[in-house]
């Protein structure tokens, strides 16, 4: 029991108190003698019984006639509070702590000699204390406002004895960090990552955070050596170098900076560093996916290094290391970077391009006959920067049954400063695109176009006769909100929409390969959305082209509209030919029944609600293709053991991992065996890449297992008929039976609730039990085999089914296992209930 539960406050016991309601007022000797109360506390210390020990020492406080100086007296004529583990005296000063503060007494004047008489001998006691004293000897003698000058020496001697962090606590604690060097109390922290001790350290103090991002955007810059540091503190024996890399100094400078709310000017050495991870990311988009435009590309570049000489020389160097000299002269030409250190080749090409009139875009840039085209003229595409513009087309964005699809784009940031707001605006319906110029329409912020323009967009997206469309729209339009307080609720206000993404999340593309476990080079998103309906992928060379530049290229216009257009695309051609992708029901039916709203948006598990199955809602004109439970074949991850049963009961034939089997042996028996992968969590990823689209499920772990079992056919559409259901065994996944006798059954089932063996006398009533539950005539049991990827070794009931059952022993995989000679093996027909604990491992 810990004597500072409030259980054991003398106060809340009725034993300790008088009438008078004081807990302590009782005839208790006063001038009692320090080192006596405290031997007579040591028996009760000893023994551990906290609740009698804090009563008497609170009695004990009450009769001492200065409590503070019998403290001081008894720390002085003592030795057990010296060592590093718990001490009665340290438990004593805490204890005086509490009591000081419920039984307020008068105290030495502020700054009065007996006050300072007393601070000097806490600071001499405090010099040789442990870390457990600190804190009640600063709180009861009010050592931040004692001399300081005792203070600051024992401080800076805990620290030349290598002991940083108890020096650091201590000044954090008696607040004199302004009178300690910053640098040096912080950086052997720093060099041990504990950095939330030097956090704490500067709470509050806005000039020593300001001197602690100073310092560590100061090893931020380039060339900087951290041994260098550590060197200076040869004390600090476990330096995490590892978590000192410029990459990861820069991560904890951005979060100090968000934490303390300054300026990311400040720390001009963590700005060059994200210019680098911002140059190596754009040259990966350029050079290896080759899914950035090179006006695009040159743009950001140019803004990321400007004059900046240490970068430009990064620059050359991630350039250089590309293999096409072309794309590299390109490169340096129009960003004009020094051309001194340069391969001879990407010389002899740069030379070629500056006497070449009119050079052209980068020889790789994808063919425009590889990517979805937009099937709208470019007249149809409207760009739309002023109220009186917009204010035209009212009717045709908010015409009721329409089906509108709905995207944004913004500029891309790099650096710190969280993300820009959103530029644009694009609004599809048939055979049309609405481009909304949002900074322009959205300014000045409380005119009379600005709030007509709020009022459009909040009607459009909460008439629920109009169905939106996007593609995780709900992060969308948390962003519009987060750019355009006029918008914040834009979010809440969603009716009647359908976001791709979810639908994507729901699809099985049989005849289409998975995208590379890289992907590199593969489309993604919403570009392998369109890809695997309409046949070809988006070209993304413009997705991180700057949205802010007015007015837009033309290249920008169209990829815009694309965008926002091909979500129509996409929904017509499921709507046609859902069977196709595996989804159960007619869309836009189904839309119309019940629309989503945004908590049904965000949970991807519940989408069948909105994709109703055969049964509810009859696709028109389209038989759904639909797989038979005992041909439906899964393998489940170790973690949904309660799914595994559920299926098995309904005829699937299910394999569980092992406990702390590889996730990746899912994906070898599900390529082996032709299984769908059924698990949860991080690994439906990986797995997904390995066996191909529509191979794999994540399954809801919030669900019951019975909802999850219902939710894994409904999106695999199995059909379970009356004769799958108990057709095989829940534990041991084995759909084979043995017909036995009744005789036999007795034994088992005896046997199964007997493990130690049979008795000498007999039980009539466990015989009246054994024939209630085994009933009349035959049983059929199943015989015994693997219980998912593993072995299991014979149970008591087998050894006893061998004996009965001469010749014969059970096979490891069930599926593999025959009958011996002479006895019938066929689906079970008459069965009872699930698993009996009476014959484990072979009831259903």
């Amino acid at each position: 029991m810990d004597p500072g539960d409030p259980a054991c406050d003398p106060a809340s016991d009725p034993a300790t108190r008088d009438p008078t309601g004081d807990p302590t007022a009782q005839s208790v000797p006063t001038g009692q003698d320090p080192l006596l109360f405290l031997q007579s506390l040591q028996m009760l210390w000893s023994t551990r019984e906290l609740r009698q020990l804090r009563e008497e020492a609170w009695r004990g406080f009450a009769a001492l006639d200065d409590p503070l100086t019998s403290l001081l007296d008894m720390l002085d004529g003592s030795q057990g509070w010296r060592g590093r583990g718990p001490s009665l005296e340290a438990w004593v000063a805490c204890e005086l702590k509490r009591w000081l503060q419920t039984r307020p007494r008068p105290r030495p004047a502020q700054g009065s000699p007996g006050l300072k008489q007393l601070q000097a001998r806490a600071v001499r006691v405090l010099a040789e204390s442990p870390p457990s004293l600190v804190e009640p000897l600063v709180s009861i003698f009010q050592l931040q406002d004692a001399d300081r000058s005792p203070l600051l020496a024992h401080i800076h001697r805990l620290h030349q004895e290598g002991r940083f962090k108890e020096a650091v606590v201590l000044g954090t604690k008696l607040q004199l960090q302004p009178d300690l060097d910053f640098e040096t109390m912080s950086a052997p922290l720093l060099l041990q990552d504990k950095v939330h001790l030097v956090e704490r350290y500067v709470d509050s103090l806005p000039d020593l955070q300001q001197r602690l991002l100073a310092l560590l955007d100061s090893w931020c810059q380039p060339g900087f050596d951290i041994r260098v540091v550590a060197r200076w503190y040869p004390q600090v024996t476990s330096v995490r170098l590892e978590r000192l890399s410029p990459r990861e100094l820069s991560r904890q400078v951005l979060r100090l900076l968000e934490r303390y709310g300054l300026d990311p000017a400040l720390c001009p050495n963590m700005i060059t560093q994200q210019h680098l991870a911002a140059l190596r990311y754009l040259c990966h988009k350029r050079l290896v996916e080759r899914s950035l435009s090179q006006e695009s590309w040159a743009e950001h570049v140019q803004g990321l290094v400007g004059q900046n000489q240490w970068l430009q020389e990064q620059l050359l160097q991630l350039l250089t290391a590309h293999n096409d000299a072309a794309v590299v002269a390109r490169c340096v030409l129009d960003l004009s970077l020094p051309t001194e250190q340069l391969p001879a080749t990407v010389a002899t090409e740069l030379n070629r391009l500056r006497l070449q009139e009119g050079t052209t875009e980068a020889p790789f840039e994808d063919r425009e006959d590889d990517h979805y085209q937009l099937p709208i003229a470019r007249e149809d595409i409207y760009f739309l920067a002023s109220w009186e513009a917009l204010s035209r087309h009212q009717e045709e964005l908010l015409q009721p049954g329409q089906v509108v699809g709905v995207d944004l784009e913004w500029r891309p940031s790099f650096c710190a400063g969280g993300r820009p707001r959103a530029s644009l605006m694009q609004v599809a319906v048939e055979g049309r695109v609405f481009l909304l110029d949002l900074p322009k329409l959205l300014s000045p912020a409380g005119g009379p176009a600005p709030r007509a323009f709020s009022r459009l967009v909040s009607r459009l997206l909460s008439e629920p006769s109009v169905t939106k469309l996007g593609y995780g729209m709900a992060g969308d339009l948390r962003s519009l909100g987060a750019s355009y307080p006029a918008l914040a609720h834009a979010e809440k206000q969603l009716r009647g929409s359908l976001d791709l993404l979810q639908v994507h999340k729901q699809m099985r593309v049989v005849d289409m390969p998975a995208p590379g476990v890289d992907g590199a080079r593969g489309p993604r998103g919403l570009s392998l959305l369109v890809q695997q309906v309409l046949g070809k992928p988006l070209d993304k060379t413009q997705q991180l082209s700057n949205w802010d530049r007015r007015p837009l290229g033309e290249g920008q216009l169209v990829y815009a509209a694309t965008d926002a257009y091909c979500l129509l695309e996409v929904y017509w051609a499921l709507c046609r030919e859902p069977a196709r992708f595996h989804l159960s029901g007619d869309l836009a039916r189904s839309l119309r029944l019940g629309r989503s709203d945004r908590s049904r948006m965000q949970e991807p598990p519940r989408l069948q609600k909105a994709l109703a199955s055969p049964r509810q809602v009859p696709a028109e004109g389209v038989a759904i293709p639909e797989v038979r439970a005992r041909a439906f074949r899964v393998v489940c991850d170790s973690m949904l053991q309660g799914l595994a049963r559920s299926l098995r009961c309904l005829g699937v034939d299910v394999l569980v991992l092992g406990a702390g089997e590889d996730h990746r042996r899912a994906a070898e028996v599900a390529r082996q065996e032709g299984r769908v992968i059924l698990t949860s969590g991080l690994p439906y990823q990986k797995l997904r890449a390995q066996v191909g689209a529509g191979r794999c499920l994540s399954v809801d772990c919030s669900l019951r297992a019975r909802q999850q079992a219902k939710a894994v056919l409904r999106h695999f559409n199995v059909r379970v008929t009356p004769a799958d259901i108990f057709s095989r065994c829940q534990a041991c996944n084995c759909d084979q039976y043995l017909k036995v006798s009744k005789d036999m059954m007795k034994q088992l089932v005896w046997l199964g609730s007997h493990p130690e063996g049979p008795s000498s006398t007999g039980d009539k009533t466990t015989q009246n039990e054994d024939e209630r539950e085994t009933g009349h005539g035959a049983r059929w049991r199943h015989r015994r085999g693997s219980r998912g990827l593993g072995d299991t070794g014979q149970t008591p009931t087998e050894r006893v089914l061998k004996q009965g059952l001469a010749g014969w022993s059970p096979q490891l995989r069930c599926r593999a296992a025959s009958p011996p000679p002479g006895i019938p093996s066929r689906p079970l027909k008459e069965f009872q209930t699930g698993c009996s604990s009476t014959a484990p491992g072979l009831l259903l």
